[in-house]
C-alpha cells in the first residue's frame, strides 16, 4: 500500500506526489530475496548486486502495489530475476534484477578488513 513515507520528496509546485522510484526499487529487491531466501543454505544470503528499471506509470498515495520476481536465469552464484510491479491499474514498472548469493561467514570477513 502506497503510504506517506513512500512518496516523491519533491511534491511541490502542482507537482503530484506519487510513488518514488527508489522506494519502488526497495521493494522489488525484497521480493526477489525473499523468493530466493527459501532455496539458501542456513548460511547464506543473497545480495543486490545489479537493477535495470523502467518505472513507466505514476501511483498515487493509498494504491496496492504488488511486485512480482521470476527467476530467468542462475549462473552459480549469480541469480537473474525478471521484476514487475502493478498498482490497481495498470503495470507501473518492469525490469531485470541480479541477486549475488553470498556466505555470511565470507561477507562479514570481507566488510571487516574495510573497517581495520
Amino acid at each position: 500500500m502506497v503510504e506517506q513515507k513512500h512518496l516523491i520528496d519533491f511534491a511541490t509546485g502542482g507537482m503530484p506526489a506519487v510513488l518514488s522510484t527508489s522506494i519502488l526499487i526497495g521493494v522489488l529487491e525484497r521480493t526477489a530475496r525473499e523468493a530466493l531466501a527459501p532455496f539458501l543454505e542456513p548460511d547464506e544470503r543473497s545480495v543486490g548486486a545489479e537493477i535495470e528499471l523502467r518505472h513507466f506509470a505514476p501511483t498515487p498515495l493509498g494504491q496496492r502495489v504488488t511486485c512480482t520476481a521470476r527467476v530467468i536465469q542462475a549462473d552459480g552464484a549469480q541469480i537473474t530475476f525478471q521484476v514487475e510491479a502493478r498498482d490497481q491499474h495498470e503495470l507501473i514498472a518492469r525490469g531485470l534484477h541480479k541477486r549475488a548469493v553470498i556466505r555470511v561467514e565470507h561477507f562479514a570477513r570481507r566488510l571487516a578488513r574495510k573497517t581495520s
